[in-house]
């Protein structure tokens, strides 16, 4: 192999300690909410000079709750900003996780493309004549040339044109 990037196995008893942690946050993620993308997108959010914003809101509206509405939840909006605090450095991590086993598997990929591809150059030169046609053949159909379109043309010409 002339690329090795990360070279890793997973025993049983790794990954089934990998999926109980997996099993163990997401039990522990009562209250976490998935938006659809429409919800997403017409969300008002909440940038750095907006958490500012809203830090000082905090502060003002608890030494000034008589100006408020009746209907303003005080202690839900206080309870939001601690559960906004609690919930960042833990996302962080999670994005940091999140990018190493992105960065794994894009490592592992490139591990397998690379040396697929030096081990299907050496096929197609050193296994001439010995029996490998149909296995040069399978791995040599991810080359070929005749794309998507050229399939969609070929399926809208007339059977006999």
């Amino acid at each position: 192999m002339n690329q090795n990037l990360i070279d890793m196995e997973w025993d049983v008893d790794r990954v089934q300690q990998f999926d109980a942690a997996l099993n163990a946050l997401e039990a522990s993620m009562a209250g976490v909410v998935a938006l659809t993308i429409d919800q997403r997108r017409e969300l008002t959010k909440m940038g750095d000079k907006s958490e500012a914003f809203c830090r000082q809101a905090v502060d003002a509206f608890r030494e000034n709750p008589g100006v408020l509405p009746r209907n303003f939840d005080l202690d839900g909006f206080v309870r939001d900003m601690l559960a906004f605090d609690v919930l960042r450095p833990r996302a962080i991590r999670l994005e940091r996780m999140l990018q190493k086993v992105q960065d794994t598997q894009m490592a592992l990929g490139s591990d397998l493309m690379t040396n697929a591809l030096d081990g299907y150059a050496v096929l197609k030169v050193a296994g001439k004549g010995e029996g490998l046609e149909k296995m040069r053949d399978m791995l040599g159909a991810r080359f070929n040339r005749r794309g998507r379109r050229d399939d969609e043309a070929a399926e809208e010409v007339p059977a006999g044109a």
